[in-house]
Order: structure tokens, then C-alpha cells, then sequence
């Protein structure tokens, strides 16, 4: 009821101009293709379906930040007086960019460390070497929280000023208790303060403390056993439905030791949502425990068999690829084709961190999801806003339609294919965020 009301007293707005703002003769991607009715992921061939309105106007009510109105193009005699308009003249309106990984909390620097790379040295030789995710944790113990809060505002802008209107971040770079929750706190303390939304994710299994008092086995056990109940506390507090990850990898978390820490999650929180990095450089067996435990999502996939690829594509879980990591550290990517031909839900986001992926624009993700994990343009927009936004729960937002979030980007382009043609631009004029022009 209350949410009917909400749209009447939108609507109420609208008819009278007061606190309305139209988008005029856009290409809308809709998100919303014939048949599919409300939110949720798209899979399989549905990906390629972008529910295009040629030339449509989209009435938003700027006090609910709600979208009230999708039509088709008509004469300035419809407009409201007193509406602020924006002319699009063709280009494409769309769902804004939802990022569903990243680690964008981080102190320090990693350029020396890219340098290295680029002289021979590979990615696990030099987290064996106390460098990788292991000096990014040494910079964020020393960093006070208030400069962390502060670095991150200024990546989130970047992202916005990009088209990321929802945006995922995750902790990992404590791996202590105390730094774990001041990253949390921080990342709670940036979502109060950006125009966009912040989804925060406790990343308590991303590394291997080796200077741990006790050890590997120690030092899991007291992740598991501290450090686990006092995230789900930090979030509950804050507001937010529990996410918990962790990074299954060769030098990082066995895959009996992400299942301990998964299984202790949910049984400190049955409502604790599951997702893990798995097959980045090595298939450890991660993609058919993460089906088995229903988990959200499996990110990475570089690794994967084609067999445990399709058995991913067949459950309800998502697989989340990261064409960014691949560019930046050794060329190889994921097999995207192979997940979408087999009706996978798919999303694509930047993993935007200090390490593996120094990039916080959609737009090169989704050029780079095209050129080497096989995707087609649209199957990696929808990837990028209607696919991502179902995977972190949100069911108001990836898609553009009456009750829907206000959260849009309109496009330099008249062609949405151009996103993934083009690369190493901003390809975003325009970005409303609940409903009010952000630039």
C-alpha cells in the first residue's frame, strides 16, 4: 500500500511539473525484453534481448527518485510546465552500471609491483614473496580510517563520473579483526555519504596471514571463530543483509577452509549470502562446492573447465567475470561464450583494486568482455546493469520502467553497440542517480 501510495503522489508530481524531470526522444534500453516481466536475471539467449524503445521519454519523479512514466516520443505539448527536461536527440538512455566486485577500499600503492610484473615476475611469485594482496594489507593496517573513508569517496566518485550509479565493496585487505571492521566501518561510513548506493561485502577469506601467531591453521581458525561473528555484527548494525567471500586459490583459502568459513557464516546468520573468487589461476574443485552450497556467485572463472562451467551455467548460481583482471595480469579470461550458450546468468564487473584490475570503468569491462571472454554487446550490457542488480538483490534497479529506481545513464552514443566498440573514453554524457542529475 505504501508503495502504491508513493507512485500516486509521483504521479500527482508529474501532472503538475512540480519536481519532475523528463529525458526526451532517447533510445531507451529497457532491460526489460518482450515476456520478462519485473526484475531478475536474464540467462542464456535472453541476455542479447535489450527491450529497446526507439524513441521513448522517461518521466521521473525527483522527490521519490522513481521512474514514473516510459512512453513512447511525443511533442513538447506533453511536457509538464515547470519539468526540467534533458534532450537526449537519439542517444541511449540506460539502466546505470551496477558493479558487482570490486575491492575499492585499499591504502598504498602497487606500481612497483606492476613493474616487476611487467619484467617477468608473475602474480604468484610475488604474493609469495610478501607482495601481492600481502603489502596492500600492510598499507591498510597503518592507514586511519578516516583517510580510507576518504580515498574510497574519491573512487566512487570516479565510478559514477563512469556510469556506476550501484557499486560492491569489499573488505579483505584487514585479515586481522581490527582492521577487517575498520574497513567495514568505512565502507558504511562512504555508503552514508555517496550519491550512489554502496553494497558492502565482508571479504574474510582473501589471503593467508603468514606472520599470524600459530600459524595457517591458527590463523583460519581465528577468522572463522572471531573475526567472522564480529563482521556479521558490524553489518547487522549497519543495516545490511550479510555477504560474506573469500578467495579459493593456490596460496590463499583451501577449498575446505572457504566451506568452514561459508558453513560458520550461515550458521551464525541463516539469511548470510555465499559468494567466492574461484578458478583465477587454478580449478581447485571451488565451482561445484559454491553450486552445492547455493551460493550467490562464483567470480573469476579464468581456470574453469568447460564441464564445471556448464555445471555453473545449469544451477541458480551466477558466474561473474572479470575481463579487467585478465588485461592487466596475464591475458588469460574467462570463458563467457561457453557459460551464456549453456543459460548461465552472467554478470561482468571491474574488480577494480590495486593488484589485478586498476580500473574503475564499466565501459573498458564491457569492451574487454566482448574482445576476449566472448560475449556479444548486448549480452554484456545486461551483464552490467540488469544482471548485476539481481545478483546483489536489488530488485529496483537494471532495468527501465514505471516503480523502478531512477538510476540512468545517457550515452554519448546514438548505438548502444558502441560501448564495447570503442575503449579508453568515457563513453557517459549524463547520470542520474535516484532521480537527479549527478554531472
Amino acid at each position: 500500500m505504501a508503495e502504491r501510495a508513493g507512485r500516486e503522489s509521483a504521479k500527482g508530481a508529474c501532472e503538475s511539473g512540480a519536481g519532475v524531470l523528463v529525458v526526451r526522444d532517447a533510445r531507451v534500453l529497457t532491460m526489460k525484453p518482450g515476456g520478462v516481466d519485473g526484475a531478475g536475471a536474464l540467462r542464456g539467449e535472453k541476455m542479447r534481448e535489450l527491450g529497446v524503445l526507439p524513441r521513448g521519454d522517461v518521466v521521473i519523479d525527483r522527490g521519490s527518485g522513481m521512474i514514473v512514466e516510459v512512453r513512447a516520443h511525443a511533442d513538447a505539448a506533453r511536457i509538464p510546465a515547470g519539468a526540467e527536461v534533458l534532450e537526449a536527440r537519439g542517444r541511449v538512455l540506460m539502466p546505470g552500471f551496477v558493479d558487482c566486485h570490486t575491492h575499492a577500499c585499499w591504502a598504498g600503492s602497487r606500481i612497483d609491483e606492476w613493474e616487476m610484473k611487467l619484467a617477468g615476475r608473475t602474480y604468484q611469485e610475488i604474493m609469495a614473496g610478501g607482495g601481492g594482496i600481502m603489502s596492500t594489507v600492510r598499507a591498510v593496517r597503518a592507514e586511519d580510517e578516516g583517510a580510507l573513508v576518504d580515498a574510497l569517496l574519491g573512487r566512487l566518485e570516479v565510478m559514477l563520473a563512469c556510469g556506476t550509479t550501484t557499486v560492491e565493496v569489499k573488505s579483505g585487505y584487514g585479515l586481522d579483526e581490527a582492521t577487517e571492521l575498520k574497513m567495514l566501518h568505512a565502507i558504511l561510513s562512504a555508503r552514508g555519504r555517496f550519491a550512489g548506493t554502496v553494497s558492502p561485502t565482508a571479504l574474510l577469506g582473501h589471503a593467508i596471514d603468514a606472520g599470524h601467531l600459530g600459524g595457517r591453521d591458527a590463523f583460519v581458525r581465528d577468522t572463522v571463530a572471531r573475526t567472522l561473528p564480529q563482521a556479521l555484527r558490524v553489518l547487522h548494525e549497519g543495516g545490511i543483509e550479510p555477504t560474506v567471500d573469500a578467495f579459493c586459490e593456490q596460496g590463499a583459502w583451501t577449498v575446505e577452509e572457504c566451506v568452514r568459513l561459508f558453513e560458520a557464516a550461515r550458521t551464525l546468520n541463516p539469511h548470510t549470502r555465499v559468494r567466492v573468487h574461484a578458478d583465477q589461476f587454478n580449478s581447485l574443485g571451488m565451482v561445484r562446492e559454491a553450486v552445492r552450497l547455493g551460493a550467490v556467485s562464483v567470480d573469476h572463472l579464468e581456470a574453469s573447465s568447460e564441464a564445471d562451467l556448464v555445471a555453473l551455467a545449469q544451477s541458480r548460481t551466477f558466474a561473474v567475470i572479470l575481463p579487467c583482471c585478465g588485461f592487466h595480469l596475464d591475458g588469460r579470461f574467462a570463458n563467457g561464450r561457453t557459460l551464456v550458450d549453456h543459460g548461465a546468468a552472467v554478470s561482468v564487473a571491474s574488480n577494480f583494486n590495486p593488484g589485478s584490475a586498476p580500473c574503475a570503468s564499466m565501459g573498458m569491462a564491457i569492451a574487454l568482455a566482448v574482445r576476449h571472454c566472448g560475449l556479444t554487446a548486448a549480452e554484456a550490457i545486461c551483464a552490467t546493469t540488469r544482471n548485476a542488480a539481481a545478483l546483489m538483490g536489488f530488485a529496483d534497479r537494471g532495468f527501465v520502467a514505471p516503480g523502478a529506481r531512477a538510476d540512468l545513464v545517457l550515452l554519448r552514443h546514438t548505438d548502444e553497440r558502441a560501448l564495447a566498440y570503442e575503449f579508453g573514453g568515457n563513453p557517459v554524457e549524463r547520470v542520474i542517480v535516484n532521480g537527479r542529475v549527478a554531472n
